[in-house]
C-alpha cells in the first residue's frame, strides 16, 4: 500500500529548502518525491521544515539517570564516573527495559529516529551471567522497539580497568566477558537470536584502549570485520586517557587502534578530542570516522575536539548524546560551530548543511544504516517536522541556518519512522506520558537498594 506525505516545506540537501514536497511511501521506504505541488486529499500532512530522520550516533540509555543529579560540587569525569558506576550496579533486565523505553521515547520526541546503544552492561552484579547471557541486549531491543525508533546495539568488550590490563573491579565486573574471544562468543549468539528484524543491527564496540588490553582486541576487529558490522570505540577523550597509553604502550590510543588492524571506514572513534598530527593522518588515511558528543563533553569537561580539521577529512562526521545531559541533536549540531568559535575567537568555520548533515547523513550510515538518513529515492521513510514559528524559530523563515542554530528539540512536532507516525503533534503514539515513564523509571533505578 502506498502512502503519501505532504510537506509544507523539505530540506533536500546542501542548502536546498523545496516547497510543498510530497514523498510517497510503500513498505516503509520513498518511491517518489514531487517538489512545488500542492496538498492532496488523503495526504498525510507535515508543517514546518520537514528534515531525513535525526541519528544519535551514541548513547548510554542508563545515564539519562544520572542528568542533574551530579552537577553539585566540584569534580571531574573521573569523580563523575564513580556515580555513573554506582547507577549501573542498581540494573537489572526489567528496569533497564523500561528506562530504555522511556529514553528512547524521549529521543523520538527530539526527532531521532535511529541510535547507536554502546551497551556494555552484560552481567549480573558481581559478573555472573543471566540464564540468557544477552538479557539486557535484549532489554535494549525491546526498549527501542517500544519507542519505535531504529536501533543499532552497539555491543560492548570491556575487559580491564587501565591500559595496563588491570582487571575489572566493583561494579566493572558486570561489564566483562572474560576474554576477547568469550565476548565474540556471546554477541554471535546475541546476532543470531535477533536475526533479520528490520528495525535492529548489531554491531561492535570496544570500550576504549583502557577496557581493552591489545591482546584482546583482535577478536572485536575480526568479529565486526567478518559481518561486516559498525566498530565504535571511545578514544582520546580525556588528556588523562592519553597520558596513561603513552606510558603503557608508548602510543596514543588512535596509534594504537591503528596497530591492531581497528581504523577503517566501517570504525568510528567517539569523542576524538585530544589527537596528535599523526593521529589526524591515520584516521584520514584510513577514513575512520569520529563522532563528537559536544554537550556531554562540555558537561564533563573533557575539552573542545578539533572538529573543521576532522570535517575536513575523509571519514564520516557523526554525532551523540552520550550521557544525555540534554537529548537535542540540533543543540549537539551547532555546539560543534559554536564551540569553534570559542576556540578559534572566528565565527562560521562549518556551514549549517554540514552540521545537519552531520546529525542525518553520516550518523545513519556511522551506525550501518546506510540507506537513511537523506530524501531519496529507496531510502527509509523518515520525516521530521520542525516548527518554524515557534517562540525560537519566529522570524527566522524555513532555513537550515534556523533548524541548526535556533530550533531546539521541542520544536519538532511530528515524527515517521519508516513510514509510521511515531510522533504526532508532539505526542508520542506508543507511549503517551514519556515524562511520567522517565521519572518512575529513574526513581526505582536510583533509589534500589
Amino acid at each position: 500500500m502506498t502512502d503519501t506525505w505532504w510537506c509544507e516545506h523539505a530540506w533536500l540537501g546542501g542548502d536546498s529548502v523545496a516547497d510543498g514536497v510530497l514523498f510517497a511511501v510503500n513498505d516503509g521506504r520513498i518511491t517518489t518525491i514531487e517538489t512545488d505541488t500542492t496538498a492532496q486529499p488523503g495526504s498525510h500532512r507535515l508543517r514546518g521544515l520537514v528534515i531525513p530522520g535525526l541519528a544519535n550516533a551514541h548513547s548510554h540509555a542508563f545515564h539519562r539517570a544520572l542528568r542533574s543529579r551530579t552537577q553539585r560540587d566540584r569534580g571531574s569525569f573521573w569523580t563523575w564516573r564513580d556515580l555513573m558506576y554506582r547507577a549501573a550496579d542498581r540494573l537489572n533486565p526489567d528496569r533497564y527495559r523500561r528506562l530504555a523505553r522511556a529514553v528512547y521515547a524521549e529521543m523520538a520526541l527530539a526527532g531521532i529516529t535511529a541510535v547507536g546503544e554502546f551497551h556494555y552492561v552484560h552481567h549480573d552484579s558481581g559478573g555472573a551471567p543471566y540464564a540468557d547471557p544477552n538479557a539486557m541486549g535484549h532489554a535494549v531491543i525491546d526498549g527501542a522497539a517500544d519507542a519505535g525508533i531504529r536501533l543499532t546495539l552497539l555491543d560492548t568488550c570491556y575487559l580491564s580497568s587501565a591500559p595496563d590490563g588491570s582487571p575489572l573491579a566493583g561494579p566493572q565486573q558486570r561489564f566483562g566477558d572474560g576474554t576477547g574471544d568469550e565476548w565474540a562468543q556471546r554477541v554471535e549468539a546475541l546476532r543470531q537470536q535477533v536475526g533479520a528484524q528490520p528495525a535492529v543491527l548489531v554491531g561492535a564496540a570496544m570500550h576504549s584502549v583502557r577496557g581493552v588490553p591489545i591482546e584482546h582486541m583482535p577478536s572485536v576487529v575480526e568479529w565486526a570485520a567478518a559481518h561486516s558490522a559498525p566498530l565504535h570505540v571511545h578514544s582520546s577523550e580525556q588528556i588523562r586517557e592519553v597520558e596513561q597509553c603513552l606510558a603503557v604502550h608508548g602510543r596514543t590510543p588512535t596509534a594504537v587502534l591503528r596497530d591492531i588492524g581497528a581504523l577503517g571506514p566501517q570504525s568510528t572513534a567517539v569523542h576524538a578530542t585530544h589527537l596528535t598530527a599523526e593521529d589526524f593522518a591515520d584516521l584520514d588515511r584510513t577514513s575512520t570516522g569520529v563522532c563528537f558528543c559536544p554537550t556531554t563533553e562540555r558537561d564533563l569537561g573533557d575539552g573542545i575536539g578539533p572538529a573543521p580539521a576532522l570535517l575536513a577529512g575523509r571519514g564520516l562526521f557523526s554525532l551523540g548524546s552520550d550521557s544525555h545531559a540534554v537529548i537535542d541533536l540540533f543543540e549537539e549540531a551547532r555546539a560543534v560551530e559554536l564551540n569553534e568559535r570559542l576556540a578559534s575567537r572566528v565565527r562560521g568555520a562549518i556551514a549549517a548543511d554540514r552540521l545537519l548533515m552531520a546529525a542525518t547523513y553520516d550518523g545513519h550510515r556511522a551506525l550501518g544504516w546506510a540507506d537513511a538518513g537523506e530524501f531519496v529515492m529507496g531510502a527509509h521513510a523518515d520525516f521530521v517536522a520542525v516548527q518554524m514559528d515557534s517562540i525560537r524559530t519566529a522570524g527566522g523563515g524555513a532555513t537550515v541556518e534556523n533548524v541548526v542554530f535556533a530550533a531546539a528539540a521541542p520544536d519538532v512536532t511530528d515524527v515517521v519512522v519508516d513510514g509510521r507516525a511515531v510522533v504526532v503533534d508532539r505526542k508520542h503514539v506508543t507511549v503517551p506520558n514519556v515524562e511520567t515513564e522517565l521519572a518512575s523509571a529513574i526513581a526505582e533505578l536510583m533509589d534500589a537498594r
